[in-house]
């Protein structure tokens, strides 16, 4: 298989091996899940009691590609991974769970496995009702879960100096960023998801990273740190560190469960803003996050790359400790 240059960082997606969601009654009784051609509406499936989630690490390829990465538990490194279609599934109790259907291709493009992304937790030996199917939405969907996203209430810093709550934003706003001075707002994009499972937000509490006020995150947003002495280890002075590997049960917490208002900024190139006083990045265009654009903003904008930040992402081995937090707080000053 040819591969060709990632663009924005590794995307690690907690799925479901297709056998381990089988129908348990319906028309195609006994089998496993699979693509959109072959699914039924109104078959029940069943979560298996021994599944168990893997890591599907993915790369973002300058050729529209999506490609599994090096790190991840499942699949065969280099592997095109295709969004086929996503799916409505409704429990006993009229709960509603959507969840996405991912395809793995082999050299010759026929299909070598299939993956099941829940968006809600899903609980093993539970009927859940496949009443409805659209492949037209799933990459706009897949889009709003790679971006990076900020929540309700998140104090954004302008150009002038003050702070502003996000959703009071307009387009146009000048916001200060790190490395260009001001920058004006191009585009702002609103979602309301279930906050559950690998998808609640992380609560960066007051104080952990020398913030005067929570920050609230989705999971895989990137935070600029820059350290004055590398307590870390990391090899150099500029990090970027997903907020979920700061995750410590005590400074940083899961929010889990209810609802979550996000917001995502979106500026002429991929820029580090500050929210609540943390430097974190805004929306990096790219094969998986240009979908959840208006055509006639995607049109305007040319994919951003990671120009200027490419390198500086930690590795999770090197946050894997309950301290991390408080090491890149005091890392961080003076």
């Amino acid at each position: 298989m040819t591969s060709a240059p990632h663009s924005g960082p590794v995307q690690n997606l907690p799925v479901f091996r297709a056998q381990d969601f089988r129908v348990s009654h319906g028309a195609n009784l006994g089998d496993a899940l699979s693509s959109l051609d072959d699914l039924m509406l109104d078959d029940v499936y069943s979560l298996a009691s021994s599944a168990d989630p893997h890591r599907l690490s993915l790369h973002s390829n300058t050729d529209a590609r999506l490609t599994i990465a090096a790190d991840s538990e499942v699949g065969l490194v280099g592997s095109d991974i295709h969004l086929d279609c996503e799916l409505t599934l409704m429990s006993p109790d009229g709960q509603i769970t959507d969840a996405i259907v991912l395809v793995e291709t082999d050299t010759d493009g026929d299909i070598a496995h299939i993956y099941l992304l829940p968006l809600a937790r899903l609980s093993p030996r539970t009927p859940y009702a496949l009443v409805g199917t659209d492949r037209d939405a799933v990459r706009t969907k897949f889009a709003h879960l790679t971006c990076a996203r900020f929540t309700r209430g998140t104090h954004i810093t302008l150009a002038s100096g003050a702070q502003k709550p996000i959703e009071q934003l307009d387009v146009g706003d000048r916001v200060l960023t790190r490395n260009d001075g001001p920058q004006q707002v191009r585009w702002i994009g609103q979602s309301t998801v279930r906050a559950v499972g690998d998808f609640a937000p992380i609560c960066i509490r007051a104080g952990a990273l020398n913030n005067d006020r929570d920050l609230i995150v989705s999971p895989d947003h990137r935070l600029f740190i820059y350290q004055r002495k590398d307590r870390l280890g990391a090899g150099r002075s500029e990090l970027l560190v997903k907020a979920r590997h700061l995750v410590n049960g005590g400074t940083v917490v899961v929010q889990d469960g209810g609802f979550v208002d996000y917001f995502e900024l979106l500026f002429d190139s991929h820029q580090i803003i500050y929210a609540e006083g943390i430097a974190a990045e805004s929306m990096l265009i790219d094969t998986r996050t240009r979908t959840a654009l208006p055509d006639a903003v995607s049109a305007s904008l040319s994919e951003h790359g990671d120009a200027g930040l490419s390198g500086l992402d930690v590795t999770e081995t090197l946050l894997d400790r309950p301290d991390a937090a408080e090491l890149l707080r005091r890392a961080s000053l003076r």
